[in-house]
């Protein structure tokens, strides 16, 4: 079942009011840049302020933006362990991505308890929907499309690249992808990849309880994403930092990808002793660490731009 708003345990609105407690620290006296067009709150499905995106495009005039007719995309899904987190969280980091010459969405999407999965994938395949038919109206190049996120955005990313790149996992979600859009590349940060088994039932988290709403999903062979990874699975940039709580995820994951034909690349940021480069660390503009991650992050991205339009 889905909880009304005000059905929502009394443990997930205080979980989500510290954390935008500490998200509000992170961001204090962040500005949006000048160089940047920012169109907000546009509809992309049925769900009121749950299915609303931005897009953050580069100005005419900026210098990343020279000599493009149509934008390269990314596309973003936001962290927060599947209860928490919108689009005002991440508008920094998108508009920051932005800046390297990419249309940016960041966008909203169903949170658990209010609803269960595969709410989220649903959306995402939403989003998906409404890049391939706007596309022309904000000059978005279908032909190089990349997808971003962390912690559990990581998770509906790696997802969603499943999806797209291996028809039968994607036959078994009620999703139709546009055929005209791939993934070039994905990214995936400060990730979790893989569900606890039903053997390790004490050991699953509360959020992916709330999140999977009944256990018995964990025998789903939708939640069972990486047995779906296949050869065609876009080339991956896995990457974590050594005070990543998840930090012992990344590595598999981008051998993982590798041992099933695909390309990835991993790497770790920080040091051992550096607590404060933490959980998506890159999501700060304030830490000089995030940057560097965000700069590789983006140049995985250019190299694997399509050649059949203007490269930055």
């Amino acid at each position: 079942m889905n909880y009304t708003i005000n059905e929502v345990p009394s443990r997930v609105l205080e979980m989500r009011k510290a954390w935008a407690e500490g998200d509000a620290l992170r961001d204090a006296g962040n500005n949006e840049p000048d160089n940047i067009e920012k169109y907000r709150n546009i509809s992309y499905g049925m769900y009121d302020t749950w299915n609303l995106m931005d897009i953050y495009i580069p100005k005419a005039k900026s210098v990343n933006a020279e000599n493009r007719s149509k934008w390269p995309v990314i596309i973003s899904i936001h962290g927060g362990g599947w209860f928490y987190g919108d689009k005002e969280l991440y508008r920094f980091y998108c508009m920051h991505l932005a800046e390297y010459g990419f249309a940016v969405i960041n966008y909203n999407y169903r949170l658990a308890p209010e609803f269960r999965f595969p709410a989220p994938i649903e959306d995402a395949g939403n989003v998906f929907n409404w890049v391939s038919k706007n596309a022309d109206k904000y000059n978005l190049d279908k032909n190089n499309i990349f997808m971003t996120g962390d912690s559990a955005g990581a998770q509906l990313v790696s997802q969603m690249a499943c999806i797209v790149s291996n028809s039968e996992y994607a036959a078994l979600f009620n999703i139709k992808v546009p055929l005209d859009l791939k993934f070039n590349a994905v990214a995936l940060a400060c990730g979790i990849y893989s569900f606890p088994s039903m053997k390790e039932v004490e050991k699953i988290s509360v959020n992916i309880l709330d999140y999977l709403g009944d256990m018995s999903l964990l025998n789903d062979r939708r939640t069972k994403v990486l047995e779906h990874i296949t050869s065609e699975y876009p080339p991956a940039f896995v990457f974590s930092s050594y005070c990543d709580f998840l930090f012992s995820e990344c590595q598999p994951m981008a051998d993982l990808i590798e041992s099933r034909g695909a390309e990835a690349k991993f790497h770790i940021f920080g040091s051992p002793d550096r607590i404060d480069i933490g959980h998506v660390f890159h999501v700060n503009m304030k830490l000089k660490e995030g940057e560097k991650a965000n700069r590789e992050q983006i140049e995985f991205f250019k190299s694997h731009i399509s050649t059949c339009g203007p490269i930055l």
